[in-house]
């Protein structure tokens, strides 16, 4: 059976819990200079229809460290600027790699690529989703704070594929998730579904103030995505949803916060908080390269000599 890495809710509990657990692992054997080449001979392909910096580089540097090797393609030098399908694509790389990642907007892109692959396939981030982000997120958490179950997070600002992500797995880890945003940006109808089931743990709030009251952790990201429209109405809309320093101190005191990068310093977050002493924004980009490595590990099934 392929063990696809789509999204987090289509992974399951038990399988997200053996990730962050492979991951842990990696970080410390790394922090123990112990290293583990368990990814010998294997070849990773991630494919690129969106710019990247953490994902490209944490994919490619952990692949490397474990043994493994990488091939780039930038969509625009493959076959796919002309016309050949996902699926074509698919079934072709899967003759040449061990394991994919794809960078892309559309989430049928990864649909397609994943039904058609006789490989692993990694969603690298989508424009309605992005798991790894929240496999390093996760980790960071409890690095500060231990396990996430039964933990309150907040996400203030735009419902983003990040946020979506978020969503999925407060469902599939058992923690309260707020989410603070303008009712002229809420989550998309799919995600609203599943908000509404019952014990989803996931809370809707007008008000950021409301939503981050006695949280462990507040979490917000740009308020304009790769592929927003409207700029400047959404930028008039989310700014009330500012995190700064009023705002953390509403939630615990010992909360963090969290910002998967690139900020807009000044947006939707301020410098004295994104460089404040609650702030885990550089502990959270480092963890990317510890969670591809969990990723990739529980994708090929190589759990064992880390």
């Amino acid at each position: 059976m392929i063990k696809h890495f789509l999204n987090i809710n289509s992974v399951g509990k038990k399988n997200l819990k053996q990730i962050l657990s492979l991951s842990k692992k990696f970080k410390e054997s790394r922090v123990r200079k112990k290293g583990s080449k368990i990814l010998h001979g294997e070849i990773l392909g991630m494919i690129f229809v969106q710019p990247s910096t953490r994902t490209r580089v944490s994919f490619e540097i952990g692949m490397k460290q474990l043994g493994g090797d990488v091939v780039i393609l930038d969509h625009l030098n493959t076959q796919l600027v002309r016309g050949e399908t996902m699926a074509d694509t698919a079934r072709v790389l899967s003759r040449y790699l061990d394991i994919m990642m794809i960078r892309t907007n559309d989430e049928k892109d990864l649909t397609e690529l994943a039904e058609n692959s006789s490989i692993p396939v990694i969603n690298g981030l989508t424009d309605q989703t992005h798991p790894c982000q929240i496999v390093g997120d996760i980790l960071t958490f409890e690095e500060r704070l231990g396990a996430i179950q039964g933990k309150k997070i907040a996400w203030i600002g735009d419902v983003n594929n990040v946020a979506n992500s978020w969503i999925h797995a407060a469902i599939t880890l058992d923690f309260t998730l707020n989410i603070g945003c303008h009712p002229q940006l809420p989550p998309s109808k799919e995600i609203l579904s599943l908000i509404k089931k019952p014990r989803s743990g996931v809370n809707i709030y007008k008000d950021a103030s409301e939503a981050v009251k006695g949280t462990d952790c507040v979490i917000t990201d740009t308020w304009v995505s790769m592929n927003n429209k409207n700029v400047s109405k959404r930028k008039r809309l989310l700014k009330p949803y500012q995190v700064d320093a009023g705002l953390m101190k509403l939630a615990h005191k010992n909360a963090i916060f969290m910002h998967c990068l690139p900020a807009h310093r000044g947006e939707e977050v301020t410098s004295s908080v994104i460089d404040g002493s609650q702030s885990a924004v550089w502990d959270e980009a480092e963890n990317r390269l510890h969670a591809q490595k969990g990723i990739i590990a529980w994708c090929l099934s190589k759990n064992s000599k880390i």
